[in-house]
């Protein structure tokens, strides 16, 4: 990781929320270019939720199409914030490639991720409609 984002994720778990903030938005400012620390801090924390659901914010942000592998390894997160914010990126990213993973969440135990996996898929086809109507 290079040592400029991991001075930024490290000030993301600062207690004062201005340097998070400032972090946080370091790491958005450079959206693409950020992408492969992100991923990298991604798999770096299991046992950061928090950690782990900034990531994956980031990596829908960065609105690379990179972003939608790990994204779609993250529906697979422990902690269902972290599936329903992948969910929420796929969708942004409308990655028609994670269709079946988004599918598979439908049964989640959880009814959040559920309802942002059907969400997602809607958007999903929706947009892809829309480019066929084209």
């Amino acid at each position: 990781m290079r040592p400029r984002y991991a001075d930024l994720f490290r000030r993301l778990r600062d207690p004062d929320p201005i340097k998070q903030d400032a972090a946080y938005d370091a790491v958005l400012f450079d959206r693409e270019e950020a992408l492969p620390d992100v991923v990298e801090c991604y798999g770096l924390a299991p046992d950061d939720a928090l950690m782990r659901y900034f990531m994956v914010q980031l990596m829908a942000f960065s609105g690379s199409k990179g972003a939608v592998k790990p994204l779609i390894r993250a529906l697979d997160d422990p902690d269902p914030l972290v599936r329903v914010e992948a969910c929420r990126g796929l969708e942004d990213l409308r990655a028609k490639s994670a269709m079946p993973a988004l599918r598979a969440r439908l049964t989640d135990l959880d009814a959040d991720v559920r309802e942002a996996a059907s969400d997602a898929l809607e958007a999903i086809r929706g947009a892809a409609a829309m480019v066929k109507i084209r």
